[in-house]
């Protein structure tokens, strides 16, 4: 038998609803068969009417099984219901044996309509039943299961039906539970392999310009520095100027790889545009953004750093500090720049704060600040509110 159409979303039949269907049909033909094949051998009165009552209800049940309204509109059903209910109707007065046709109409009641529909069309089949089998008991004694037969028919439908309904109101929640965890299984993947990424990409930009271009700079230097303590007239000037260049052409090169290795946030525009989109994009607390001083081009490891720091220290914002109100605050100076998370949320004792991964994120924030060289704070306690600060040296080409 199908699912009842309470439940949401038609999905297609399992092998275990397809095997309740075909019981049904087996069940309601064979009692049909039964009706039919007793009127011919007892050789019944009305024995031909039994026999055409009979094919009158199974064209009515097969027509209404293969007309798709069916299925669909509650409207359709409760009309063919009622057809199939005039035909046993008809069976019911000249047969007695129409009586067990009660029992399959209990399950197709229930299943095509409303519980509390349902349940009032299986108590008036139950009571037709039972009128039924009193007219055709002819004034005989009646016994008990008269009453008790249709009306535990109809008790042991219900309570069927429900119970297979509450399985698969179950079974279909757990199938929901699995597409999620399978969903966020795949989510959870795509992000570790989207940050693997991510860090790769600022691992290389940092190698690049930590080792090369530094290299490279400094040979610069060098060879500038040698341009000049050597006289004008001097032979190797020529070649001194050539390896200037070269280096020169190779600095601008290894700059150029690690503008290509920037993390997208990075990609189109400043580090102050990449701020200012985070603190839009930012759900929860009101944060807003603030640039002081006058911007100028930093290496990209530093931008990077000063980003990813802004990012994990936004993130504690909204994930625990349960703020009304942020502010990212970005200050160039002199020799120096500065990056500023304040919040008004709750606080904390940073002393007592975790030291490993769980602890906020600081210790990486705190290690990315380091790794340049820079110096990173946090001031705060309970119920005042936090406030983040990296400061990092300006390197000689961006001073």
């Amino acid at each position: 038998m199908a699912v009842t159409p309470e439940l949401p979303a038609p999905r297609p039949l399992t092998p275990v609803s397809r095997v309740l269907r075909l019981c049904l049909h087996a069940l309601l033909f064979g009692l049909l068969a039964l009706a039919a094949g007793r009127a011919v051998t007892d050789s019944a009165p009305h024995a031909g009417g039994v026999v055409a009552a009979c094919a009158v209800l199974a064209a009515v049940y097969v027509a209404g099984v293969l007309a798709p309204s069916v299925h669909r509109s509650p409207r359709a059903a409760a009309v063919w219901l009622a057809a199939l209910g005039a035909a046993w109707a008809g069976l019911l007065v000249i047969s007695p044996d129409g009586v067990w046709i009660a029992f399959p109409l209990y399950f197709l009641e229930l299943h095509l309509l409303r519980l509390r529909w349902a349940i009032a069309a299986v108590a008036v089949t139950a009571a037709m039943a039972i009128g039924g089998f009193l007219a055709h008991a002819q004034g005989s004694a009646v016994s008990p299961g008269a009453f008790l037969g249709p009306l535990l028919g109809g008790a042991v439908a219900v309570a069927t039906v429900l119970g297979y309904q509450a399985l698969y109101r179950e079974s279909e929640r757990r199938r929901e539970l699995i597409e999620e965890l399978i969903a966020t299984r795949a989510e959870l993947a795509a992000a570790e392999r989207d940050a693997g990424i991510l860090a790769e990409r600022e691992r290389l930009a940092r190698e690049i310009h930590d080792t090369l271009a530094q290299g490279l700079s400094s040979i610069q230097l060098l060879l500038r520095a040698a341009e000049r303590s050597l006289p004008q007239d001097a032979p190797a000037l020529e070649h001194i100027g050539r390896a200037r260049e070269a280096a020169q052409e190779n600095l601008a090169e290894a700059r150029r790889f690690v503008r290509a290795l920037t993390p997208p946030d990075l990609e189109h525009g400043s580090l102050a545009a990449a701020l200012e989109r985070l603190c839009a994009a930012a759900p929860g607390p009101r944060v807003r953004f603030c640039l002081s001083g006058a911007p100028r081009v930093l290496p990209t490891p530093y931008e990077v750093a000063l980003l990813r720091i802004a990012q994990s220290a936004l993130a504690n914002v909204v994930r625990h500090a349960r703020a009304d109100r942020a502010e990212i605050t970005l200050t160039f100076m002199d020799a120096s720049v500065t990056l500023d998370v304040v919040d008004d949320g709750t606080g904390f004792d940073p002393s007592s704060a975790p030291s490993g991964e769980g602890g906020f994120g600081l210790p990486a924030m705190r290690s990315r600040a380091e790794t340049l060289g820079g110096l990173f704070t946090v001031e705060s306690s309970p119920g005042q509110g936090t406030a983040v600060a990296v400061t990092l040296p300006l390197p000689l080409e961006a001073s």
